[in-house]
């Protein structure tokens, strides 16, 4: 579908309908094309760790072999060691 600038600016909903059809809608002025409305691309959506592999492997990252935590993580006496909540110190009782 061609309109001129002056077409568009009296139909704009038209060629908003035209284009959501999947129709390409020319723009002309004086008789040459201007500009071109037609319907939107659907931007691509890439799953997170989708992403995150393909980062890898662009970067030429194989496996990940990290763990953050330390072996007594779990260790309740090591938690109250980092809180500061041993024996000898309880912020509680200061």
């Amino acid at each position: 579908m061609k309109m001129s600038v002056r077409e568009a600016r009296a139909n704009f909903a038209a060629a908003i309908e035209a284009a959501e059809r999947g129709e390409r809608v020319v723009i002309t002025r004086n008789g040459r094309p201007v500009a071109e409305l037609g319907p939107a691309k659907e931007p691509a959506r890439e799953d997170f760790l989708d992403r995150l592999a393909r980062v890898r492997r662009e970067a030429g990252i194989k496996t990940v072999d990290y763990d953050p935590w330390p072996e007594e993580f779990d260790d309740p006496a090591f938690s109250r060691e980092v809180l500061g909540l041993t024996e000898d110190r309880d912020p509680a009782r200061e």
